[in-house]
């Protein structure tokens, strides 16, 4: 790990936190490295069940990468491999919460969308800005953006570079909640620790059932998420789920 990223669990919660304030959150290949580790970290706990992902500091989420960093990679190609922060989110296999607190910039932004749920800071603000400097998006902006905000809102974001404010990302779809800067954490622990107290292979399967249904064809998802729902109707939780219910008690999920 580093001093740049912020790992910590409380509970059944993790909290990834980019940890350069004074650069806006901007990531590193060193970060990126740490992200990575940290996501690893998660995806191996039975007892890690939701993880929030924030920036450190009132200013920024993530300004996306490091622009001056950007010309150490020897060639395009080392680039296009490189180990990239944006993918490691995607690649939780808990549910995860974004925390935006500032802005959300190019890789940021990716980086919010990486996760399942978006929550906003009132002062949050989006922006795809990478056409501004001449290139695109690489960490899934068109598609994830897409998905989220149509078509349409996608263009104007990508084609112009632009920002966002709260508010619109909001009536957009782009976050599901908007609250003052200093309620964000508090909400955003909130919502995880509701989502961790829920049976978390159900949940873990939920985080893979969305993402089928915006990628499969509809008669497709929904013959997987029967599957889905036989795999977890078969564990251990859901027979503890049903003996709660029919004891009128609150069950007690083991992830089994």
């Amino acid at each position: 790990m580093t001093d740049t990223i912020l790992f910590t669990v409380d509970g059944a919660v993790a909290t990834i936190t980019l940890n350069r304030p004074d650069k806006l959150n901007a990531a590193t290949p060193e970060m990126a490295k740490a992200i990575v580790a940290a996501v690893t970290a998660c995806n191996d706990s039975d007892t890690i069940r939701c993880v929030i992902v924030t920036g450190a500091g009132p200013k920024a989420f993530c300004a996306g990468s490091d622009i001056s960093e950007l010309d150490s990679y020897a060639t395009p190609w080392d680039f296009r491999n490189r180990s990239d922060y944006c993918d490691a989110i995607h690649r939780l296999l808990k549910p995860t919460i974004a925390a935006v607190n500032g802005y959300a910039l190019g890789g940021g932004l990716e980086t919010a969308l990486s996760c399942d749920i978006r929550l906003a800071s009132s002062n949050a603000r989006f922006a795809a800005p990478e056409i501004k400097l001449g290139w695109i998006g690489g960490g899934g902006m068109a598609a994830m953006l897409a998905h989220s905000i149509g078509l349409s809102n996608a263009a104007l974001m990508i084609m112009s570079g632009d920002l966002i404010d709260a508010q619109r990302a909001l009536q957009w779809g782009l976050v599901s909640e908007v609250v003052e800067p200093e309620a964000l954490m508090d909400r955003a622990r909130e919502l995880a620790a509701t989502i961790a107290s829920r049976a978390p292979i159900a949940a873990e399967t939920a985080k893979l059932n969305l993402r089928a249904a915006v990628s499969m064809p509809l008669d497709k998802a929904m013959e997987y998420e029967r599957d889905l729902q036989a795999i977890c109707f078969a564990t251990d939780d859901a027979k503890e789920g049903r003996a709660a219910f029919t004891e009128k008690r609150p069950p007690q999920f083991h992830r089994r």
